[in-house]
C-alpha cells in the first residue's frame, strides 16, 4: 500500500503546472535529413540528449499557427560546474535562421525543477520564463542544437502547455530513473562528488 501511495504522488506530482513530459534519445544523432519529429509543438516535451559531433535538428509541422517556446538546458550534478554551454537556432523550412537562443554568450544559472526534484543549468529561451511570448505561422521548422564542439548532454525543452496521458503518466515511472542515471552521473563531472566535499 505505502508503495502505492508513493506511487500515485509522484505520478501526481507530474501533473503540475511546470512539468515537461521528459523524453529520453538513446537512439539518433538527428541529423538535418532525419531531424527528430516534434509533434504538438504547443504541448510540453523535455528531450534529453547527447551530441556525438554533429548538431542535432528536430522538426515541427504544423498546419496552423502555433504558439512557439523553446528552451535549452544541462543537468547540475552536485556543485560542478557547467562542462558545456548549448545553443540552438529556429530555422525555416529552407534552413534560413529565423531566431537564435546564443549558449555560448549566455549566463547559465542553476535552476531547481521542484516536480522532477532535480537541478539543472538554465541557458537561453526562446520565449520568456519557460513560457511561450511569440507565434510562428502555419509551417515547416527546425531546431538545430549544437556548440563549439558538438558534444556533451543536454535539454531541449519546447512547448508550453502542460499535458499528460494515463499512458504518458505510465512511462514517466519507467524512463525517469534511465534518465538519472544517465544525465546525473556524479562520474561525468570533472570533479568527483567527494573531491568536492
Amino acid at each position: 500500500m505505502k508503495q502505492l501511495i508513493i506511487t500515485f504522488l509522484f505520478i501526481f506530482s507530474f501533473t503540475q503546472p511546470y512539468a515537461h513530459k521528459p523524453v529520453l534519445n538513446e537512439n539518433s544523432t538527428y541529423p538535418a535529413d532525419a531531424p527528430y519529429e516534434i509533434e504538438e509543438p504547443e504541448i510540453s516535451k523535455a528531450i534529453y540528449s547527447t551530441l556525438t559531433g554533429d548538431p542535432h535538428y528536430y522538426r515541427i509541422q504544423s498546419d496552423v499557427d502555433f504558439d512557439f517556446y523553446a528552451g535549452i538546458l544541462a543537468a547540475k550534478i552536485g556543485e560542478c560546474a557547467l562542462e558545456s554551454k548549448f545553443s540552438f537556432e529556429v530555422l525555416d523550412a529552407e534552413f534560413h535562421n529565423i531566431d537564435v537562443a546564443d549558449g555560448e554568450n549566455f549566463k547559465w544559472t542553476p535552476w531547481y525543477e521542484e516536480y522532477g526534484k532535480q537541478w539543472y543549468w538554465n541557458g537561453p529561451e526562446i520565449g520568456k520564463n519557460f513560457l511561450s511570448d511569440r507565434i510562428y505561422k502555419a509551417g515547416t521548422y527546425y531546431i538545430k542544437v549544437f556548440n563549439n564542439t558538438n558534444t556533451g548532454q543536454y535539454i531541449i525543452a519546447v512547448g508550453d502547455i502542460e499535458k499528460f496521458s494515463f499512458t504518458d503518466i505510465i512511462g514517466l515511472i519507467f524512463s525517469l530513473g534511465d534518465i538519472e542515471d544517465e544525465f546525473w552521473d556524479p562520474n561525468l563531472c570533472g570533479l568527483s562528488l567527494q573531491e568536492s566535499s
